[in-house]
């Protein structure tokens, strides 16, 4: 299997373009979660050339960090590690914190999880209206000149928001939701992120496994998962994204035989300057990867896409609901 890679301005080992994302290891928000089975399923995507994962301090207050840092103990040169500052979490809740302050606790509390002496790929988590965007990004600059971090992103930014960012530090990387489903970075920051060379982590590459072909009208979730909020998963519209679901692989099958997952893979990566962020907490869960990469979709492919997603979802909604409180 032949990985395809991108560079990373500031990082001098090139990134596989599908990164595993490591939210669903903290197992808030996801209905928990085996420390053991997480930490497998970590050497197991380096195994399969999987080199980049994201992570956050957020991701099970701490836990995602920490498995990260024991899965790559005597094996750190081998992984290119990005995790993300500016939330804090107080009785519970998770609030936006982007104070410098703040973010030096964070990067320190970070490196020890992590067990390493630097981060490949900082970014702020979500944009902090209380916060100057030069007092951010002029401390993700002092932290780079330390060499704590190697390179510098933001998540869930806008174009205006980069902008003003921009000012006080080369940035490298923006993290936004991003699937087959949701694209409403089309019209804005997916044509910002080319025009300023601009690395695009798609967040949610899977849509949050809607994507992977293994769900049906019965699936249930429990606990405290994150996909109980998501108007997706509720009726009448979960019915409508499972046909959407259904429709789309039998067109991958036929067409291309690949699965629906590698077809939304692929689609992610076909947009530009991209890396699809793939959540897994399970060493099974990552199975297929080979298949999104070695292949493209034509024009015809996008319309007939296009075409499948206009006839079956009625009612679109977005990613709206993972938004954190502000302070």
């Amino acid at each position: 299997m032949s990985i395809e890679t991108i560079k990373i301005p500031g990082i001098d080992k090139a990134v596989s373009r599908i990164a595993l994302g490591t939210w669903s290891m903290g197992g808030s928000m996801w209905g928990g979660a085996d420390n053991e089975v997480s930490i497998k399923t970590i050497r197991h995507a380096l195994d399969s050339g999987i080199n980049f994962i994201d992570s956050a301090p957020v991701y099970g207050l701490g836990l995602s960090e920490e498995l990260i840092g024991r899965a790559l103990h005597g094996v750190r040169h081998n992984a290119v590690i990005a995790t993300k500052a500016g939330l804090q979490w107080d009785d519970g809740t998770v609030r936006r914190n982007a104070t410098a302050q703040r973010i030096r606790k964070e990067v320190e509390d970070s490196l020890v999880r992590l067990e390493t002496d630097y981060i490949d790929l900082y970014q702020i988590h979500w944009p902090d209206p209380l916060v100057a965007q030069e007092e951010t990004a002029c401390e993700l600059e002092k932290l780079r000149r330390e060499g704590k971090i190697l390179a510098v992103g933001v998540s869930n930014y806008s174009p205006a928001q980069m902008d003003d960012f921009r000012q006080y530090t080369h940035l490298d990387t923006v993290q936004p939701p991003y699937n087959l489903f949701e694209r409403a970075i089309d019209s804005d920051i997916l044509p910002y992120a080319k025009q300023n060379a601009l690395v695009v982590l798609a967040y949610g590459s899977l849509c949050r496994g809607l994507l992977t072909g293994s769900m049906h009208a019965a699936t249930r979730f429990n606990g405290d998962d994150v996909r109980k909020l998501d108007p997706k998963f509720k009726a009448p519209r979960f019915e409508q994204y499972l046909a959407a679901v259904a429709a789309l692989d039998v067109y991958a099958r036929e067409c291309h035989g690949k699965s629906v997952l590698a077809l939304a893979l692929r689609w992610v990566l076909d947009q530009g300057p991209t890396i699809a962020l793939w959540g897994a907490r399970r060493p099974d869960q990552l199975k297929g990867i080979e298949d999104a990469f070695g292949w493209q979709l034509s024009a015809d492919d996008l319309q007939h896409i296009d075409r499948i997603l206009a006839s079956t979802i009625k009612d679109p909604v977005g990613p709206e609901f993972m938004a954190p409180a502000q302070r």
